[in-house]
């Protein structure tokens, strides 16, 4: 099956909010394009995840992420910057796949995968 990965990496309004609106599109398009969608929060972006009381934009990105691990996407974080910043635990509980940001990119240059980055 054909893989879309979606990184979100920078932390300003548009890069959270276009990312997680691309993302819910193809949530919603991929099973009949046969296509697997994958998300990566990476970098200032992950910072957001464990992030509260930081503005309308903010939350409404964490409950995207939120929905989009409960329609079955697979959410990934960088396990480093999640130990580096004491949030592993928070972000397993909250659903998030944690990996070695090194190794989710070679598996996506194995699977050939597309993928966009805001």
């Amino acid at each position: 099956m054909a893989k879309t990965a979606v990184m979100i990496f920078h932390d300003d309004d548009a890069s959270l909010r276009v990312g997680v609106s691309v993302s819910e599109r193809m949530r919603q398009a991929a099973p009949d394009a046969g296509v697997e969608i994958e998300v990566f929060v990476f970098g200032p972006a992950q910072a957001v995840l464990s992030a509260r009381d930081d503005g309308e934009t903010r939350e409404a990105f964490r409950e995207a992420i939120d929905e989009l691990i409960g329609h079955g996407v697979v959410v990934g974080a960088c396990v480093n910057v999640a130990r580096a910043n004491d949030v592993e635990s928070a972000l397993v509980e909250r659903g998030l796949r944690l990996d070695f940001a090194r190794d989710v990119f070679l598996r996506w240059g194995h699977e050939a995968a597309a993928v966009l980055s805001f």
